[in-house]
């Protein structure tokens, strides 16, 4: 009826074609989920051709909870590609369909009925996988009636509501087990080069945790910092990751508190002191940082000795305004995460994202009120062993540190913290990383562009240098991805899986979702032959090399799937019913349209 120019209609029959493009919608949708539902039926069982099950064979396995049959684990792969879905939204597609039929039998009457919309029914099918068969069914009669009727937001609140009536005994483990939970979750990178991570923890260590970020936001600002105190405590993370340059940070920065508390971004000193610059970068050379002040030199923190921790931290409270052991939102109770799980940002609840100055008053003193407790000179006083030379050293050294700008000072106190200070003689450097960062020539030549780094995603190239903080970097030479390394061992060397997950840097299976790590199989487009000639040119080599999940390179060796490698560079994928789809750097290309192999 609607096959005309829809700018042709007049309002009232535009808003009755698009009524009716839902009806058609919901309509497919439901057909989507029976033609699931007879899939899994043809493969509830699995036929072993040699009679012996091998490892890595298939197998198995119940997508749909408590009560539905087992699916043949390759199964969901070439029902994802052919709906254009990953294996895993494949996967929870048929569980869902399984769900509804064997443990929701009444909503999915009404789903069949178009008295319940197909995706609200399969939320409710996987917030109940969870649940015994007995238990789902009290949850089927509970909710039937009002699939369609509520928000999806108070539908969920219902949904939950009923699960807890179901099987009470099951919401009480569920809440203990939450409530036990530890943890420290990272969310995923967002399109500003920024990640976020929230910490469970006992109380007691997330106050320290919490002053020791406060100690170092007050360092940072006594250095010239001029941001806010939020930002500050953001770039505080970065320090504690380095605890040698961060207990450097801070000592400077405790003796400036003293000596020179008012210190502009570009200190005057280097203009007014008339000692040229390359004397005073000179002089810090011959600094020895002393590193032996005892840890009650901490300050105003709550960061001091164990025996006065708990009336330290429960005074800093207070004066905050905040109750004596009140830490930041922690992740909602329903939520536990497995160790390497992250938090997608639809999964994030909006109280997690209240900013600081919600949650405490700023608390964030001038550079005159933090004071070191301790001097040295009370040492002296008192007969207590003083650093020798401890002050003299320090002004050496913040005198040439304060002759720069704020990355070079900053740059300087990491550099200083291992040549002179607290990991001086440990002859250590932190953890090294390497970073791949994918960039043109043109945005090297203009210092604008965008660059692509690895496992966290696209940046601007400005934002390079806050990613590598100041700390030594050691840049490797580029990779030539066209030079020719190959052996003719099965084993795969470390410097041919890099070259393969730069080439393909993702699952090079059809829709494959999952970012080719480190950890991630690599599979022989062409088997392996171990009795094959050795030839010119090695078996094992990036052309004959691509990413795969562990599913999908088992589906290949036992499931019937075939690939091969395209003149383009990309691969060809033939499934176990003679589907074909490329898989490129662009996605996943199905050779369409989709018809039965023999009419072709």
């Amino acid at each position: 009826m609607f096959d005309d120019d829809l700018d042709e209609l007049d309002t009232a029959d535009l808003l009755v074609a698009a009524a009716q493009f839902v009806d058609i919608q919901e309509h497919a949708a439901v057909r989507l989920l029976e033609a699931a539902l007879a899939y899994a039926d043809r493969h509830a069982v699995v036929n072993y051709d040699s009679g012996e099950v091998l490892p890595g064979t298939e197998r198995l396995k119940v997508y749909g909870g408590d009560g539905c049959p087992g699916v043949a684990e390759f199964a969901p792969l070439e029902f994802g590609a052919v709906t254009r879905m990953s294996t895993g939204a494949a996967a929870s597609f048929i569980g869902e369909a399984l769900a509804l039929r064997h443990r929701l039998p009444r909503i999915w009457a009404a789903v069949l009925a178009g008295n319940a919309v197909a995706w609200r029914a399969r939320k409710i099918a996987h917030a109940c996988l969870s649940l015994s068969l007995e238990a789902a069914a009290i949850v089927d009669r509970r909710v039937v009636g009002i699939v369609n009727t509520v928000t999806p937001t108070k539908l969920a609140t219902i949904v939950k509501a009923a699960m807890w009536e179901a099987d009470p005994d099951l919401a009480k483990a569920h809440a203990e087990a939450v409530a036990k939970a530890r943890g420290v979750y990272v969310g995923p990178s967002d399109d500003h080069g920024t990640k976020r991570f929230w910490v469970r923890a006992a109380a007691g260590d997330v106050i320290r945790f919490d002053a020791t970020i406060n100690d170092i936001a007050h360092a940072l600002k006594i250095l010239g910092d001029p941001d806010t105190l939020d930002e500050r405590r953001a770039k505080a993370i970065g320090w504690i990751a380095d605890p040698a340059a961060a207990h450097h940070l801070l000592q400077v920065a405790r003796y400036l508190a003293r000596t020179r508390p008012h210190i502009p971004d570009d200190d005057p000193a280097r203009h007014s002191s008339g000692q040229p610059a390359a004397d005073t970068h000179r002089n810090a050379t011959d600094v020895h940082d002393a590193h032996t002040r005892d840890q009650a030199d901490v300050g105003d923190s709550c960061a001091g000795t164990d025996a006065d921790v708990g009336d330290s931290c429960a005074g800093a409270d207070a004066a905050n305004g905040r109750p004596a052991g009140d830490d930041l939102p922690a992740p909602d109770d329903d939520q536990v995460l497995d160790d390497d799980e992250v938090l997608d940002d639809d999964q994030v609840p909006d109280h997690w994202t209240a900013s600081r100055d919600e949650m405490a008053p700023d608390d964030d003193p001038d550079p005159d009120d933090w004071h070191p407790p301790i001097d040295d000179r009370a040492a002296t006083d008192t007969g207590a062993p003083s650093r020798p030379g401890g002050d003299l050293e320090l002004d050496a050294f913040a005198r040439a540190m304060l002759a720069d700008s704020l990355p070079a000072r900053l740059a300087a106190i990491k550099q200083h913290a291992y040549s002179h200070g607290l990991a001086a003689d440990t002859g250590q450097r932190p953890n090294r990383h390497t970073l791949y960062v994918h960039l043109t020539d043109k945005a090297l030549a203009t210092g604008n562009g965008v660059l692509r780094v690895e496992e966290l995603g696209p940046l601007l190239l400005n934002q390079l240098s806050e990613l590598l903080g100041h700390d030594h970097i050691v840049v490797k030479p580029v990779i030539d991805l066209r030079e020719q390394v190959n052996v003719h061992s099965y084993e795969i060397p470390d410097r041919i899986r890099e070259r393969v997950r730069l080439r393909h840097p993702v699952d090079m299976f059809p829709y494959g979702a999952a970012e080719a790590t480190t950890r991630m199989d690599q599979d022989h487009i062409t088997p392996h032959n171990r009795t094959g000639p050795p030839g010119p040119r090695g078996q094992t080599d990036p052309d004959n090399l691509i990413p795969l999940g562990r599913l999908h390179h088992r589906a290949k060796t036992f499931g019937g799937w075939q690939s091969r490698r395209l003149p383009t560079g990309g691969i060809e994928w033939t499934s176990p019913h003679g589907f074909r789809f490329h898989v490129d750097h662009t996605g996943t290309h199905p050779l369409s349209p989709i018809t039965r192999p023999s009419e072709r």
